[in-house]
């Protein structure tokens, strides 16, 4: 049988295409906002509301999707709204309207999410379910690691242009939409759930079964704690500081150095995670998931003590191979834990409590960091992660869908 459908192909290109689009104005967002006029605080503010507004919608959309029996619409409409904010951000400066255009930006995650992971679910079996997840996972992170150096290439050319980088980030937009056109609807099962209100998808943890029970808590546990990247970009840059690092000639500073990283992170993630959803198909999700816990561990250990240049390469590899083994994986166990006819609500429920704890670790690693020191931040990361893991042993017993 055919593990990696025509499906699973459509859709991961699908994602691919969007994440080059989101990725090439990822860098350049904060400078650009900054030099339209917002202040740090504001930006700050922006971001958080933006994506608290995606995180919570994941939930409302995927109940929705089970509610009606249908994926793609939501798919379509997605990726639609998320296309048409990146040339919305250069039409107009006023921070209401650019609060507007990000949260449209966001929303459209939040409307698609539970819907692709639900079709995605669908071709593949409880035995095929991480591969599935990880293949789609590894080209989505392929995109994200073009995404940043097509938009170095043209800041080199053209500096400061932001306007029109995010006019081209609607080329890869776009034609992310056209390829879902290729995809069929299959015949969904309708949810037994019944309808509610906006908040109606937390009812699912009423009927879901004890494993999701005693899964779903570990797994937002450790998000309480998993801060944004950002963090660790952060951290990058003032471990280097003022030095520099000379290859062939050509010498680099802390921001290139920085940006290198993260994309040599995007690469290892991509590289590795289709192999990492072979390894958990085979020996179980719950060894990879841990594996990858302890990975992380090591990997916010480590940056806690003033890695050299050739330290954070290292641990910036073993970084992309933690979110080799954990994000494709953790879906893949979450639809295996899910009913059926409540997939989508399933992944709706967990993804938005994920991004509010999200959320909440940011601001706590923030808190952390102005009052502590940075220090403090990737200690206290790197010991919940382990404590996670120590939960993940004592309470959760290996099945056929673990």
């Amino acid at each position: 049988m055919r593990i990696i459908t025509k499906t699973v192909v459509i859709l991961s290109v699908v994602s691919l295409l969007a994440d080059v689009a989101s990725e090439m104005l990822y860098p350049v967002i904060p400078v650009y906002l900054k030099e339209i006029g917002f202040s740090v605080f504001l930006i700050g503010i922006l971001e958080g509301v933006v994506n608290f507004t995606a995180g919570i919608s994941k939930g409302y959309f995927g109940k929705m999707s089970d509610e009606k029996g249908v994926r793609l619409p939501f798919v379509k409409l997605g990726y639609l709204l998320s296309a048409l904010s990146k040339p919305l951000m250069a039409v107009f400066v006023y921070p209401l309207w650019i609060f507007f255009v990000r949260t449209i930006d966001r929303l459209g995650k939040g409307v698609r999410t539970a819907a692709r992971d639900a079709l995605l679910s669908q071709e593949a079996t409880p035995a095929t379910k991480a591969r599935v997840f990880g293949f789609h996972r590894g080209m989505d992170t392929v995109g994200a690691a073009i995404g940043p150096v097509l938009a170095l290439l043209f800041l080199f050319f053209y500096p400061g242009d932001y306007k029109t980088l995010f006019y081209l980030a609607f080329i890869p937009g776009m034609l992310s939409i056209l390829f879902i056109f290729f995809l069929k609807e299959k015949k969904q099962p309708v949810s037994t759930l019944g309808k509610g209100n906006f908040f109606s998808f937390f009812n699912y943890w009423k009927i879901a079964n004890p494993d999701f029970r005693k899964v779903v808590p570990g797994l937002l546990l450790f998000a309480l704690f998993n801060s944004s990247d950002i963090f660790l970009l952060l951290i990058t840059k003032e471990t280097i500081g003022e030095n520099t690092l000379t290859i062939l000639g050509v010498t680099f500073n802390s921001d290139t150095i920085t940006i290198g990283a993260y994309i040599f992170y995007n690469l290892i993630y991509a590289a590795a995670s289709y192999p990492m959803g072979i390894l958990a198909d085979k020996i179980g999700f719950k060894k990879i998931i841990l594996f990858g816990f302890i990975l992380f561990s090591i990997v916010y250990g480590g940056f806690a003590f003033n890695p050299s240049i050739g330290l954070i390469f290292i641990l910036f590899s073993i970084y992309g191979i933690y979110a080799a083994a954990t994000e494709g994986v953790i879906k893949a166990w979450i639809t295996n834990l899910s009913h059926g006819e409540n997939t989508a609500t399933a992944i709706g429920f967990y993804t938005s409590c994920e991004s509010v704890c999200a959320l909440l670790a940011s601001i706590i690693a923030g808190a952390l960091w102005t009052n502590f020191g940075s220090t403090s931040t990737f200690i206290t990361t790197a010991t919940i992660s382990l404590l996670v893991l120590i939960y993940f042993l004592l309470k959760i017993r290996n099945s056929p869908t673990q």
